[in-house]
């Protein structure tokens, strides 16, 4: 694997910072998923405090250990998508309604505006944005159980 020709690293305020092959530090730098859903590992943008990418990584895998750690971590602060694992409840199944969900961060309830709020991004995937703009992603609408699929038809 190829070490990369830059240099991440913390500043004092605990921001990524970016040294280029150039010499010059970035210091605020943010790293951005090309495809967070679809492929969370590929394609991550290095981008500085004015908007403009400082570098691009292929693979997260292709990064030194330390350095991989800066970026998933700071990409973990960033972003806040839960999974939906199982519906428990619905208030009603006219909009706007109280869900209540299963996520891979716990028991929740959102409120759901309309059902275009729901957006299919595949066959199996869907996004759920509720009324505060909280992202809830179904990786795989056949994973979820026979209950949890019934009272998600009602708003497709």
């Amino acid at each position: 694997m190829p070490k990369p020709d830059f240099q991440l690293s913390r500043n004092a305020f605990d921001r990524l910072s970016f040294r280029g092959a150039d010499g010059e530090l970035h210091d605020g730098v943010v790293p951005v998923r090309a495809f967070p859903i679809a492929d969370p590992q590929h394609g991550i943008a290095l981008v500085g405090a004015d908007g403009h990418e400082l570098a691009w990584i292929d693979s997260l895998a292709d990064l030194p250990e330390a350095m991989r750690a800066l970026v998933e971590a700071e990409l973990a602060a960033r972003e806040f998508m839960p999974q939906i694992r199982r519906l428990s409840g619905v208030s009603s199944f006219a909009t706007p309604s109280t869900w209540r969900v299963e996520t891979d961060r716990g028991d929740t309830e959102f409120v759901l505006k309309g059902e275009e709020d729901i957006h299919r991004l595949s066959a199996q995937t869907l996004l759920v944005v509720d009324s505060h703009g909280i992202q809830f992603l179904i990786r795989d609408l056949a994973a979820l159980d026979a209950g949890s699929r019934r009272l998600l038809d009602r708003f497709l």
